[in-house]
């Protein structure tokens, strides 16, 4: 039950946090369908594409908002943040879209 919880609270953080971008002009579903950022087994966003600095500032921004929520669904539910992390790439990976970068073993395939 306890993993569920904290699966549930870091899908509800994706949703939430994915698509954020205040500042920035590219969003995160506009990267991940130009295959510039793809979703990695961390729980964080990965730079498919170097060559593009948008994509990157994009990243770090949705990274640093993940990193600060799983942080608190780790201290809330008394575990490890690298279980949350864990958790939330699973479902990260599972909700992505077909044709959309992910990272495997052997480095970003498209799903």
């Amino acid at each position: 039950m306890h993993r569920y919880r904290i699966a549930m609270a870091a899908g509800v953080l994706l949703a939430c946090v994915g698509g954020t971008q205040p500042l920035l002009a590219l969003s995160l579903d506009d990267a991940k369908s130009r295959g510039l950022l793809g979703e990695r087994p961390n729980g964080y966003i990965g730079v498919v594409n170097t060559a593009d600095g948008e994509a990157q500032a994009l990243a770090k921004d949705i990274n640093q908002k993940r990193r600060h929520a799983y942080e608190e669904i780790a201290k809330r539910n008394g575990t490890g943040i690298t279980v949350v992390e864990t958790l939330a790439g699973e479902k990260a990976i599972q909700n992505t879209k077909p044709g959309y970068y992910i990272e495997g073993p052997g480095g970003w395939v498209k799903k």
